[in-house]
């Protein structure tokens, strides 16, 4: 017996008419991404200060940012996945003193649901972030990615990032230890 075919993804800019469905996506996704054993509570914290509908207004609303979100494209337009890129300066030392390409793009989020797994949507997100970081005359894209998700490490590489660097990331009241990691978007690669 085969498995059905999952549904491609399609890929496409947020409006503020999705606030509701990112969020959602976000707080089902977000708990993916931390190491076993993270206090709920923390992740709570986090996605209630961070990932809520009214951030994703907010998110929405800055210039220097782009929200895509991803869709299954037989499943009636349901959101599947999201990346957030944001066109602007580390703020943290340790990602500035890391990240060596400039100027910069972060890839501040990309998550997609486990059900989606296999439709394409990570990779038609990633490819997309980059077509935009590209049209913003980024020479590079940085992310951080917990030391312990080794499924999105190996996601990046294969997306052709490298480790340049290590910071700390705030979830809750405690910090985590990230690996920065870059890949270069040389001219014409966007």
């Amino acid at each position: 017996m085969t498995e059905p075919e999952r549904p491609r993804a399609v890929v496409r800019r947020a409006t503020p008419d999705d606030s509701a469905a990112l969020a959602r996506v976000a707080a089902a996704t977000f708990a993916l991404a931390c190491p076993p054993g993270m206090a709920i509570e923390r992740i709570d914290a986090f996605i209630d200060g961070v990932l809520s509908r009214a951030r994703f207004d907010d998110y929405l609303a800055d210039p220097d940012r782009v929200v895509l979100l991803a869709e299954a494209d037989s499943a009636g337009d349901a959101a599947v996945g999201y990346a957030m890129l944001v066109a602007a300066e580390p703020g943290d030392p340790d990602v500035a003193a890391a990240v060596t390409r400039r100027p910069t793009v972060e890839l501040s989020k990309i998550y997609v649901l486990p059900q989606a797994h296999g439709t394409g949507a990570a990779a038609r997100l990633m490819a997309a972030g980059l077509r935009w970081a590209g049209e913003r005359g980024a020479a590079g894209v940085w992310l951080g990615v917990n030391q312990q998700n080794e499924r999105a490490q190996r996601f990046y590489r294969k997306s052709g990032f490298e480790v340049v660097g290590t910071k700390r990331f705030l979830v809750g009241d405690a910090y985590e230890d990230d690996f920065v990691m870059e890949r270069p978007l040389p001219a014409g690669d966007a």
